[in-house]
């Protein structure tokens, strides 16, 4: 256990001194704060669209950084040789896998509560009062990001990162369209296309669940029950997804 929050420490630190991932926080900030333009367009409702616009900016530059850190967690130590020295020691590589992806997850951590602080402070000014539904939803879209950056890891284990990018970016917009397909095929498709939809609702993530704007921007109500279920799915899923991670990267050769 020592030796994974070791390897998670030298992870956020080393990802919290990447240049880029400052321009991407800053660009989401600026993008967030953008959304009281439009503001000025509207005859009312002013802090429903900017939480529901400022949710899905935190979402999207969320996925960029899930993807952009996600990616390079193998490639970037093999192309500093650094692996082998890692791995030279008594360090397993289940542990190299969990410590790089605990590390990867409090990065994003401390990147979303930024953004989220600064949509809340934002939802302030307009409405007069805070609205702690926002961090909510923002703790929901926290649990897509970790599934997302279990998939990129994944993929990082035996693919470059170009390709890892494009399929993690795949696995994000079929994620949301899985529930969508379903219905689709179930009352339209054809036995093969309602088996083909049944296989990618079952098999891939339903990122959908995560998204909480619509129902936080709009006050509707929410169920304990479907939010804890659905907390619990992500946690499953990104278990499963860093269990089949380290299954495929145990029979890597490094030589």
């Amino acid at each position: 256990m020592r030796r994974v929050q070791v390897i998670a420490r030298m992870t956020f630190t080393e990802a919290i001194r990447d240049r880029i991932l400052y321009s991407i926080l800053v660009f989401a900030l600026a993008m967030i704060g953008s959304a009281t333009v439009l503001v000025t367009l509207s005859l009312g409702g002013e802090g429903r669209i900017v939480k529901d616009l400022g949710l899905t900016c935190i979402t999207i530059f969320g996925v960029l950084l899930a993807i952009f850190m996600g990616i390079t967690l193998v490639s970037r130590e093999i192309e500093r040789r650094t692996i082998f020295t890692l791995l030279s020691k008594p360090v397993r590589r289940a542990e190299f896998l969990v410590g790089k992806f605990l590390g990867l997850a409090l990065t994003l951590a401390v990147n979303l509560a930024v953004m989220t602080g600064g949509l809340m402070v934002l939802a302030r000014v307009l409405e007069g009062q805070w609205a702690p539904r926002v961090a909510l939803a923002a703790s929901f879209t926290f649990l897509e990001l970790l599934i997302l950056t279990a998939v990129a890891v994944l993929f990082s284990t035996f693919s470059t990162p170009t390709l890892s990018a494009i399929c993690t970016l795949l696995i994000f917009v079929i994620g949301h369209l899985t529930s969508d397909l379903f219905e689709f095929a179930a009352r339209f498709g054809g036995t093969a296309l309602r088996m083909t939809a049944a296989g990618l609702y079952y098999v891939l993530p339903n990122l959908s669940r995560f998204n909480l704007a619509s129902v936080v921007a709009n006050d509707l109500p929410l169920s304990v029950g479907t939010l804890t279920l659905t907390g619990l799915y992500g946690v499953v899923y990104v278990i499963a997804l860093l269990a089949l991670a380290t299954a495929v990267f145990q029979r890597r050769d490094f030589k």
